[in-house]
């Protein structure tokens, strides 16, 4: 069975955007950047809801021509290009860059992928990722917290229809005040 991970940046009052759909807050430094590139590196299938994909592919399949590309970032945009993905909307019409598109039941779908062999999968976006932990699926939480309020936009968390136990795992201070806490679903 694969692991499914949730993780994002997240602001200290626990939106992943600002009202706007604003991330400007969450620029990461050099080392931050490495360890979401390093935690890529080991991700088998990444599976994104439509805006999180509209802005990863906007940008990351060329990211590794954009001018002053650092070394960890055309690594991290030839590794996006490479992963195999899948993005989960019924409003897009097709996708590009080694993806597939689902416009059915996502639960059904991420039960059926994480049944399956390969390496972990990653589920990102809001939306899809309350889903994800609603039915239970979700295995680990990266927890990227910058120390900024934004008072309101996208949460991080979604409603659940009951608790979820958390063991913690790791913690990790970076640059600028960023902490990152990770935690397994306690089963």
């Amino acid at each position: 069975m694969r692991k499914l991970i949730f993780g994002m940046n997240v602001t200290l009052d626990g939106y992943i955007a600002a009202t706007g759909d604003d991330i400007g807050w969450s620029e990461p430094s050099d080392e931050l950047f490495r360890w979401w590139l390093d935690q890529e590196l080991g991700i088998g299938l990444m599976l994104y809801g439509r805006k999180l994909w509209e802005a990863m592919s906007s940008y990351w399949p060329t990211g590794d021509r954009q001018p002053g590309a650092t070394p960890a970032q055309i690594e991290f945009a030839r590794n996006w290009r490479d992963t195999p993905k899948v993005v989960f909307s019924s409003t897009i019409g097709e996708v590009g860059w080694n993806t597939r598109l689902v416009t059915g039941d996502a639960v059904a779908e991420i039960t059926r992928l994480k049944a399956g062999d390969g390496g972990p999968m990653r589920v990102a976006g809001a939306t899809l990722a309350g889903a994800a932990m609603r039915a239970g699926l979700v295995d680990e939480y990266e927890i990227v917290t910058h120390p900024v309020l934004v008072g309101g936009g996208t949460p991080f968390f979604t409603a659940l229809d009951r608790s979820v136990n958390l063991n913690l795992v790791e913690t990790r201070t970076f640059p600028g005040g960023v902490v990152l806490t990770r935690y397994e679903t306690r089963r």
